[in-house]
């Protein structure tokens, strides 16, 4: 993991990892899914507090190969991500 993703908690790494890629495969590959709905999932209040966690978790999923960041469809450079994303299993 990168630096920004070894600052979350594992076990609480582990719920959002797990969240988001059984949502991921729930929707298949031709649906996506945004990280506050993940964050509303999993922390109903007060998951904007969340989201920066939400998206570390998905983007260290991403570069593992898992899903896929995206933004109106299009895969993104992780690395400069500006704007809301998108996730989908890959």
């Amino acid at each position: 993991m990168d630096t920004r993703v070894d600052k979350i908690n594992m076990q609480h790494y582990e719920k959002i990892a797990t969240t988001i890629l059984a949502t991921a495969i729930h929707r298949g590959a031709e649906k996506s899914t945004c990280p506050s709905e993940i964050a509303r999932m999993l922390f109903p209040e007060d998951w904007r507090k969340h989201m920066t966690d939400v998206r570390e978790v998905a983007i260290d999923l991403h570069k593992k190969g898992s899903v896929a960041i995206t933004q109106k469809g299009i895969p993104v450079d992780v690395n400069n991500i500006k704007g809301p994303v998108r996730i989908k299993i890959i």
